[in-house]
């Protein structure tokens, strides 16, 4: 019996390109997520923030809106 494993290439994330409308939001992760729900610090992370302060580029859709609307104490819409 063989087994194979699987290779993972550990080279830089380049950002996802943009959905056919072509509609980005900035946003920006402006308060701590200390002593906050789990639920709101899964949330912060699937944003994909990894520090305070930090603006990142995420594609328009409601999902992304969703995400923004459950921790509107935590996180702003820069540019939209």
């Amino acid at each position: 019996m063989t087994t194979e494993t699987k290779k993972t290439t550990t080279g830089s994330k380049k950002p996802a390109k943009a959905a056919s409308s072509g509609k980005m939001i900035h946003i920006k992760y402006y308060r701590s997520k200390i002593c906050t729900p789990v639920k709101h610090k899964a949330v912060v992370k699937g944003l994909g923030f990894t520090r305070l302060n930090q603006v990142v580029e995420r594609v328009d859709t409601p999902s992304i809106r969703g995400m923004v609307k459950k921790v509107p104490h935590l996180v702003e819409i820069v540019k939209g």
